[in-house]
């Protein structure tokens, strides 16, 4: 019984081992899934932005359009598109499943409660923050 309890666990940790937890930059997931519509600076002016119907959200103001506030919580419910879901004018995929892959950490977003959250989520949602003005 002993060696069959020490077996699973074993087999559990190689598993797990083996198991890649890909967690990247902020800004490396800004310039994989962002760039090409949002531009480097996030005004909103990369290179595929003129052939959208619509045109791109400038991210640099965003704590600017909150009243000087970042709302972290929003920006990652528009990046994985929870927010969004539905609205068939938004040109923005979601990001939601592809973001999902790595480890997942602890975020407070300013209700008082952690959530486990997609790293890589929040990696790039913390980006953003740095594109502010």
């Amino acid at each position: 019984m002993i060696r069959t309890a020490f077996a699973i666990v074993a087999v559990g940790a190689v598993i797990a081992a083996c198991a890649p937890e890909r967690q990247v930059s902020g800004r490396a997931l800004y310039a994989e899934f962002c760039v090409s519509c949002h531009g480097t600076s996030g005004k909103g002016d990369g290179p595929a932005a003129a052939a959208l119907g619509k045109a791109p959200a400038d991210l640099t103001g965003i704590a600017t359009r909150n009243g000087g506030q970042f709302p972290m919580a929003e920006v990652m419910s528009t990046i994985d598109g929870y927010t969004r879901r539905g609205d068939r004018s938004s040109v923005m995929p979601e990001l939601g499943t592809v973001l999902q892959e790595g480890p997942l950490v602890m975020v407070d977003t300013g209700d008082g409660i952690a959530t486990p959250t997609p790293a890589n989520l929040v990696a790039l949602a913390n980006h953003l923050r740095t594109l502010q003005k």
